[in-house]
């Protein structure tokens, strides 16, 4: 079938195969480049400094910045992987959502590569999708000579749904402010046409409810679920990702239901070292690693941030600043987790005074902000297209669905359950 996209209210409800899997070796090429130093995988891992992962596990591996984790730990390191997500598959007549064919892509070049790895689907709050990712660990282990140890653990799962394996219970997250409704100008990535979207507030349930999906208790799971059976090895570091952005999307952000979210994902990060410092693993850590704002999936239909992002990506693009999930990662592990200095010694690890990894530092330089909010200030529907970067939002959106990938014949006939 010919695949164009499909978008429903800021949200494409469709993939293209031959798209994603472009995208794919495209994050692969750069990782090769970048931070592999043009090395095939085997050359990367003898070349990899001391203390990086060769064992990974990445919760949340197929789109994003979970994605990107996964590549660049294999490509960059010559890790052996192990993800986890929950996707939905092709048929003969219907597309599969982006992650399953950004699965099956990377499936099909680490095995290409000779990079040990397994992918699993399914529900990552289970306890059976817990016991399966242990269990393909040690399987993986067994194949390759390995330790059935992982030494990264990287938790990177957006979800709107969770059941709690305790209760059976199903909780649902918003994306709502909390207190009083907010008003803020939001754009429509596909025609550049602003308009202003209200968000009442949320309910102390939602709240709970958003809390329970998207903060820290299930990361705790997992790490007490591989703790308990010797799958983190001696020097085991795990990160999970979050943002804060400028104070004009506290509102909906930082001080809405995901911010509460997000502070209860530091504060999981706090209690995981606690746990780590009391096992007697005093090189194990946790960090918290605050990204900058990038399009996902979700982005487009949070208000103001099509907006804000449409124009700090111009800034930023004329500054030279501009990252993407791939670049963000590869700088994460090349000047933050594996450095000389914080290699071997947790410690040596560059943070801020809250003890969490920044690398959303150049988004929040003062010059770079200051020149963001001066051109969102100069926005009309007659000119977004001219000085901010909306094209650049539209693309980054529709290039996570298989879209606008160049070097992709859009007219032509695939086959949606094949790559």
């Amino acid at each position: 079938m010919i695949i164009k996209p499909m978008i429903r209210n800021n949200i494409c409800i469709n993939s293209h195969p031959a798209g994603c899997a472009r995208m794919v070796r495209n994050q692969i090429d750069y990782v090769k480049t970048s931070l592999a130093g043009g090395k095939d995988p085997a050359g990367a891992k003898a070349a990899a400094p001391a203390g990086s992962p060769g064992f990974a596990l990445i919760i949340g591996c197929s789109t994003g910045y979970g994605l990107a984790s996964r590549i660049a730990a294999a490509f960059g390191y010559g890790a052996a992987t192990v993800g986890v997500s929950f996707e939905k598959a092709a048929s003969a007549a219907k597309p599969g959502t982006p992650g399953w064919y950004n699965n099956r892509a990377f499936g099909a070049q680490a095995a290409g590569a000779g990079l040990p790895a397994k992918t699993l689907d399914g529900d990552a709050f289970s306890v059976e999708m817990k016991e399966a990712a242990k269990t393909a660990i040690r399987e993986l282990a067994a194949e390759t000579g390995l330790n059935a140890q992982v030494d990264l653990v990287v938790y990177s799962l957006a979800s709107p749904v969770r059941i709690d394996p305790r209760d059976g219970v199903m909780y649902r997250s918003v994306i709502k402010p909390i207190g009083s409704a907010y008003s803020g100008r939001t754009i429509d990535m596909m025609t550049g046409k602003s308009v202003v979207v209200t968000a009442e507030p949320a309910s102390e349930e939602e709240i709970a409810h958003t809390i329970k999906v998207m903060g820290g208790e299930d990361w705790e799971l997992w790490i007490e679920a591989l703790e308990k059976d010797g799958i983190l090895s001696p020097a085991a570091r795990t990160v999970a990702y979050t943002y804060l952005g400028p104070e004009l999307s506290w509102a909906v952000y930082k001080n809405g239901t995901i911010g509460r979210a997000k502070q209860d994902l530091e504060r999981a990060a706090r209690d995981i070292n606690l746990r780590f410092s009391r096992s007697g693993f005093p090189r194990r850590r946790a960090w918290i690693s605050v990204n900058k704002a990038l399009v996902t999936r979700a982005s487009a239909v949070i208000p103001i941030i099509p907006l804000y992002v449409s124009c700090l990506f111009r800034v930023m693009k004329d500054m030279k600043l501009h990252e993407g999930c791939i670049e963000q990662i590869v700088r994460l592990y090349a000047e933050r987790l594996y450095t000389a200095e914080g290699a071997e010694d947790p410690a040596g690890v560059s943070v801020d005074s809250e003890g969490r990894i920044r690398i959303d530092d150049w988004e929040m330089r003062e010059d770079v902000q200051r020149k963001t909010v001066e051109l969102m200030e100069q926005v009309t529907d007659e000119n977004i297209f001219e000085i901010t970067d909306a094209a650049g939002f539209k693309h980054d959106f529709l290039e996570a669905h298989g879209f606008d990938v160049p070097g992709i014949d859009y007219e032509a006939d695939v086959d949606p359950s094949g790559i």
